[in-house]
């Protein structure tokens, strides 16, 4: 996933529509099976004290959400080809970092949005202090950031592949 501007990010075709068949079900048969709990939990009579309506409700509620997300997210999209594979960090790559000029101390991570985030490999977002740190940068250089305490860190950049998980 790569941001091509401050709100749009680029999406895999298979990404697009993967999160475009999880917004189809939970704008259908998702929403018509917890508008079903709510009322069946509600025929159970004083909603005050019925813990099934509030859960439901509660359900409803971060379903809502992923569908606000989900809308945002595709409204902006931009599907297309990965990132070029020219050494200069963008999101949708593999990055690999050492603190402080360190080789030894170096760190891989996914440079991507949270839809992309895997046990494979720990993934920070572009808005994040390193990523927005590193995004435009070259293998090779050294970079500096402001860590959300106000210091500064330093990084040099190792080693950046596009995605290929």
């Amino acid at each position: 996933m790569t941001q091509t501007s401050e709100n749009a990010t680029w999406l895999t075709q298979e990404a697009y529509n993967k999160l475009k068949e999880e917004l189809a079900y939970l704008t259908g048969p998702a929403r018509t099976e917890i508008s079903a709990k709510i009322a069946a939990a509600r025929e159970e009579g004083d909603l005050r004290e019925n813990g099934g309506y509030h859960a439901a409700k509660e359900e409803q509620g971060k379903q809502e959400l992923r569908v606000r997300q989900l809308t945002q997210l595709l409204e902006t999209a931009k599907v297309g080809a990965p990132p070029a594979d020219d050494g200069t960090v963008s999101p949708g790559m593999v990055v690999t970092i050492a603190f402080d000029g360190d080789e030894d101390d170096a760190l891989s991570f996914l440079l991507a949005s949270r839809e992309y985030a895997s046990a494979d490999i720990e993934t920070y977002s572009p808005q994040s202090p390193l990523g927005s740190g590193v995004i435009g940068h070259k293998v090779g250089e050294d970079v500096e950031y402001e860590l959300p305490n106000g210091k500064m860190a330093s990084v040099r950049i190792l080693k950046a592949v596009p995605y290929d998980g």
